[in-house]
């Protein structure tokens, strides 16, 4: 089997070169969101950093939330932009699985990210009286680490079994960036390896943190119920409420691609489903933020306004400047 097995010095991404004629489009809207996502997510920091009152653990998760969409989206929207300008769609074997490592990593430390915002909420509403002692900065820091960390060695070892593997002769990857379904995919021979640790990385990395969510929300909402004024459990629903639709458009989308049957795998499929879970989230995490949340509203209208303050008082300094330039000297 040797003699028709093959190692590669680099890859093919096809992205999404079956349809010539929308690369164009693709490419101005792919721009478009990815630029918006950039602007979103650094206006959430920079609000969640400036403004006192927003010094708290849900917006020092948030800020953190906000990084780590910016690197996430950063590891695949700027390759898929130039493979749909470029002829040359090749892909370095290192710089595939740098990217492949990257994204897989990123991904795990947004859903124990996520997972830890949950249980920031439940602390919050189900414990208030001791929030401040729960929450400290120190647990704060810790949680945000472990999170970033906690993915590292299991997609690192996915990441190596895949890439020391013997590839079918054929280097040409049916996707935008380098994901696990499609590289596997070009793997020879026994694959059962591959398959267990992947079991490992979703059981570990994605099942977990969802049932961590899970936990804290049925705790949050026995608590809830339980509030005897209407007003009440109205505002501790709206504090989780923008969290709840960020984990639901995360894990619903991701969901579609790594827990589908394999009977039902399509590669071309599995490829524009994974648009969901690379640029939605990302996208939209900032406006459900900005809009729900009535605290990041205002705030944010701070900064704006701050903003455009010193931009008008540098245009009339500038004006006064080229007045007096006007007068002559004598």
């Amino acid at each position: 089997m040797r003699r028709n097995q093959s190692m590669v010095n680099n890859f093919l991404l096809l992205g999404f070169s079956n349809l010539p004629g929308l690369e164009g489009l693709f490419f101005f809207v792919f721009l478009t969101i990815y630029l918006l996502t950039l602007t979103g997510n650094s206006l959430i920091i920079m609000v969640t950093l400036t403004d006192q009152t927003l010094h708290s653990p849900m917006y020092f998760f948030l800020r953190n939330l906000s990084f780590l969409e910016i690197c996430y989206t950063s590891i695949t929207i700027p390759k898929m932009l130039e493979n749909l300008l470029s002829k040359d769609k090749t892909i370095s074997f290192f710089g595939c699985a740098f990217q492949m490592s990257l994204f897989l990593i990123t991904g795990a430390a947004e859903c124990y990210i996520l997972a830890g915002m949950a249980y920031d909420r439940y602390v919050a509403i189900c414990q208030p009286l001791h929030y401040t002692l729960i929450m400290s900065s120190r647990v704060c820091y810790e949680l945000v680490a472990a999170s970033w960390l906690v993915g590292v060695p299991v997609q690192l070892s996915q990441t190596f079994l895949v890439f020391t593997s013997y590839f079918c002769n054929s280097n040409v990857i049916n996707h935008f960036f380098c994901d696990i379904p499609p590289m596997v995919n070009l793997v020879c021979g026994d694959i059962s390896i591959n398959e267990l640790v992947a079991q490992v990385e979703v059981a570990l990395l994605a099942v977990i943190p969802f049932a961590l969510v899970l936990m804290s929300y049925v705790c949050i909402g026995s608590t809830i119920l339980k509030i005897p004024s209407v007003e009440g459990r109205r505002k501790a629903f709206s504090t989780c409420s923008s969290h709840l639709m960020v984990v639901v458009v995360f894990y619903g989308s991701g969901m579609t691609v790594y827990l589908k049957p394999k009977s039902s795998h399509s590669l071309d499929m599995d490829k524009f489903l994974s648009l969901f879970y690379t640029i939605l989230p990302p996208f939209i995490n900032p406006l459900i933020y900005s809009l729900r949340n009535k605290e990041v509203r205002v705030a944010l209208g701070k900064v704006l306004l701050t903003l455009h303050s010193q931009e008008t008082n540098g245009h009339r300094k500038n004006e006064h400047s080229k007045t007096l330039g006007d007068i002559p000297t004598h």
